[in-house]
């Protein structure tokens, strides 16, 4: 039963492909291989925020030091810029507020959470999932 379900999956595919239906908007084949590797780093990267807006909150409001930044994104795609925008939000303390070409309104409660973006490590990975 199995067996059958990935043939007949397999023939839709290569049918819509050959129909030139897939377009660009949709899931990007070029990222499966790359995809495992930014997830498991965004999963530790999500947990080590975390650990840090707990620590902040239990330390209490004078610890908190909410702001604003633009962000600028290295990305050429847009989907590379969904996913980079969409890691800013994942991770916690974190939120993408608004996106306009390479310009990211990004709202933090932490000072330093900004700062982490600012040295360009998630963007780094991001290009590179991209590429």
């Amino acid at each position: 039963m199995l067996s059958l379900g990935v043939i007949s999956i397999a023939f839709v595919v290569y049918i819509a492909h050959r129909m030139d239906v897939v377009d660009h908007e949709s899931q990007p084949v070029h990222l499966t291989l790359k995809i495992p590797a930014y997830y498991a780093w965004l999963i530790k990267e999500m947990v080590l925020s975390n650990l840090l807006v707990v620590k902040h909150i239990w330390l209490g409001n004078k610890s908190i030091s909410p702001v604003f930044s633009t962000i600028t994104a290295s990305q050429k795609t847009d989907i590379g810029k969904v996913i980079y925008a969409n890691s800013i939000t994942l991770t916690p303390g974190t939120v993408t507020v608004n996106l306009e070409g390479d310009q990211f309104v990004v709202h933090a409660l932490l000072r330093e959470s900004i700062e982490d973006l600012e040295s360009g490590e998630m963007d780094r990975r991001v290009t590179q999932l991209e590429n």
